[in-house]
């Protein structure tokens, strides 16, 4: 039997989905693969953002990994905003980086929150700052925050008196007193302030409000946003240099075209969390509206849906019709945050204040959030060994393939012009040269169609560093056994996303094969055209500089994140440059003397390949190495990519390096998978090069140059 039989796509990473995952890591939903559909590789936890904004907390300790979580758990993790689901065709519409994608399902589960935008507010997308999404708001508030100067008075105006208003209006004054600054904090709402509080914790919480002289304006409109300042109904305008949308909390926009049954925009779920419309859908979080006891939004009630909704999963995944029933809490602990490290907590009508409550809301945040970052590595589910890398990292030993390459007799046909082990076959042709490559690579993320673009991208490399056009491509298909339906969604993805790297390339995807096996494996073969005879290893001249297209460190973050140690946005950061192709920079690099695409062997094993086939040596300049983000991190911290060690052997005696090695110097033996090219050109070209690669979005740098004497590798 198939592993692998439906297909379960979750939409958003709320707080009901990720605990979803965290459970599934235990005790995984047995047959299913799992998708995660979400716009970043974090997710906010909205009960710490408060904190965060008050100063008490930093950017990452409110931030649920969903990079981490969904290696930890198993599933895959699609980066992009969900647009619309067609019911017929069960697809997820998905906006991405690389242009909008369907994603099948069979299940699928919406937890998408709900956004604070306020469209209709005259000025507002120009001068306004909507509190939801939270990765939004956050970025713009630190921003705001750096930039007040001590003394100086930095009028807040939030928009919406619910408790998050009110809270959001004491964390930022907090805050700017914090930075040296003079705040004037103003709250208005068009009704009550603190609607739905006890009348007790309401009252303390109004007395606060007096003692900070946070400004609360009641029953008064907002007509419009100007430079500034908000302006109320009848014309008054207060200061504001920073406005937050804190009110009119909605459902997004594009559920109502699901034909889904809502109530005012959020999907109507029963007691079992599905659709009253579609059995295949469920909702939990702010976007969904609990029909037989309607709840307001508040995370408490979607943490504790998480458990009902993981298994009424595992039961529809079975084929089990009855499904558990959620029974929501009558009422719960409210915690409201009072800027500084002080929290009013209320409960059935009973309000209690002070520094004791902020420890305990403290508390239970920190043990919410722990459950995110105690996860285990695959390092540990192997009892302690380093689990083999993919991509790249899992090239076989460049000594091992030296080896077995000698064997291999040179060519004896007159049309076929390289040698075994040059990266690229050179076919001699009537008028032109062929190229001929192929490349393949074990799975590094479960998203398919990521992993075929990355994929087509690296195979391209060979014939882009030939200075070749692009003419076809052959894939070859390895997918983990799993149901009919699964293949056809699985093989629908990856051949779409290829396709449109090589087209977009001026190649054709023709054809290939396919198989099913124990895991990914994805590659294609790749020929390429050129009328000039190809650029090579050989042509590289003393005194040329050495340009370098893409940072490196791929294989360290892999690695890291294969660990647990590699933050999520590092992590996507990396897919993002690997999924990067380079066929603008290829033809701005065609006249080069010599070039190569660095990948496998690291920056310093194709750098040494140049220096052997040119009869010349290199100085390279670590500093001016472009490096991922977070790749210097990892490096320092010891993570190294399964191949490192045979990379760095293979140097041994064409590399003089520095005692004790830095971790710059490290990551020149980091593997790299679709790594950037690396070219010799004329030191007279260099400088409009770099400028014309970086106006087209390359990383590029002058890293070097290549000098007279042996083959060999100095750094300075």
């Amino acid at each position: 039997m198939p592993s692998l039989t439906r297909d379960i796509v979750l939409l958003g990473g709320g707080h009901a989905h990720a605990l979803v995952l965290r459970m599934a890591l235990m005790e995984p939903i047995k047959g299913a693969r799992l998708t995660v559909i979400n716009p970043g590789p974090t997710a906010p936890y909205s009960g710490m953002l408060p904190g965060h904004v008050a100063g008490h907390y930093t950017r990452d300790e409110l931030q649920i990994d969903l990079v981490r979580l969904c290696r930890a758990a198993g599933a895959r993790l699609v980066l992009g905003h969900a647009t619309g689901i067609d019911r017929a065709a069960q697809v997820v519409r998905v906006s991405t980086a690389n242009g909008e994608r369907e994603i099948g399902y069979d299940i699928a589960s919406v937890d998408v929150g709900v956004t604070s935008e306020m469209p209709g507010l005259e000025g507002f997308a120009e001068h306004g700052t909507p509190a939801k999404p939270l990765d939004t708001f956050a970025d713009r508030w630190d921003s705001f925050v750096q930039a007040v100067e001590p003394g100086e008075k930095a009028p807040v105006v939030v928009i919406g008196a619910g408790v998050a208003g009110v809270e959001l209006a004491m964390a930022a004054r907090h805050r700017l007193i914090q930075a040296g600054a003079e705040p004037q904090v103003h709250v208005i709402d068009a009704a009550e302030a603190l609607p739905g509080l006890g009348g007790s914790a309401r009252a303390r919480i109004f007395e606060e409000l007096r003692n900070q002289q946070v400004w609360v304006v009641e029953n008064t409109p907002v007509t419009r946003l100007i430079e500034g300042a908000v302006v109320l109904e009848g014309g008054r305008e207060v200061p504001a240099r920073f406005v937050i949308g804190a009110g009119g909390a909605r459902p997004h926009d594009w559920l109502t075209e699901t034909g889904l049954a809502l109530e005012s925009g959020y999907i109507k779920v029963g007691a079992d969390l599905r659709s009253l419309t579609d059995k295949a859908i469920f909702a939990v979080g702010d976007c969904a509206h609990f029909t037989p006891d309607p709840r307001p939004k508040a995370g408490v009630y979607a943490v504790r849906a998480a458990g009902v909704l993981l298994e009424n999963l595992r039961r529809v995944v079975a084929g089990n019709p009855k499904l558990r029933r959620f029974k929501p809490q009558s009422d719960y602990l409210k915690l409201i945050s009072l800027g500084d490290k002080s929290a009013i907590g209320e409960k059935w009508g009973v309000a209690l204040a002070g520094p004791r409550v902020w420890k305990l809301k403290n508390r239970i945040d920190q043990n919410f959030m722990k459950k995110f970052t105690d996860l285990p590595s695959m390092a540990e589910e192997a009892g302690g060994e380093q689990a083999l890398c993919a991509g790249c990292g899992a090239k076989i030993a460049p000594a091992a393939l030296k080896q077995a390459l000698k064997a291999l007799p040179p060519p004896e046909r007159d049309d076929v012009l390289s040698l075994p082990g040059d990266d690229a076959a050179v076919l001699a042709m009537e008028g032109d040269w062929q190229v001929i490559t192929t490349d393949h690579l074990r799975g590094f993320t479960e998203d398919l169609a990521l992993m075929a673009r990355i994929a087509a991208v690296h195979a391209l490399g060979d014939v882009w560093a030939m200075g070749a056009r692009p003419q076809a491509a052959l894939a070859t298909v390895n997918l983990p056994r799993m149901a009919p339906q699964m293949q056809a969604r699985s093989l629908e993805e990856i051949l779409s996303a290829a396709s449109e790297v090589f087209r977009a390339e001026g190649a054709e995807l023709v054809g290939g094969h396919s198989a099913m096996g124990a895991e990914v494996i994805l590659g294609f073969t790749v020929t390429g055209l050129r009328t000039a005879y190809p650029v090579g290893l050989e042509g590289a001249k003393a005194g040329d500089a050495l340009i370098l297209t893409k940072p490196i460190g791929t294989g360290t973050i892999l690695a890291g994140e294969m660990q647990g140690k590699a933050r999520g946005a590092w992590v996507s950061g990396a897919l993002e440059s690997m999924a990067k192709p380079q066929g603008a920079a290829a033809k701005l690099l065609r006249s080069a003397h010599a070039m190569t695409d660095v990948t496998g062997f690291g920056l310093a094993g194709h750098l040494a390949a140049i220096c052997e086939a040119s009869g010349v040596g290199a100085a390279l300049k670590l500093e001016a190495v472009p490096l991922l983000p977070g790749a210097a991190e990892l490096a320092t911290q010891g993570v190294r990519s399964t191949l490192w060690p045979d990379n760095r052997g293979a140097a041994a005696g064409r590399i003089i390096l520095p005692a004790p090695l830095p971790p710059e110097a490290a990551l020149l033996f980091d593997p790299q998978t679709a790594g950037g090219l690396l070219a010799a050109v004329s030191a007279g070209r260099a400088s409009a090069l770099i400028k014309e690669l970086r106006d087209l979005g390359f990383e590029a740098a002058r890293i070097g140059q290549v000098v007279e004497g042996e083959p060999l590798i100095t750094l300075r």
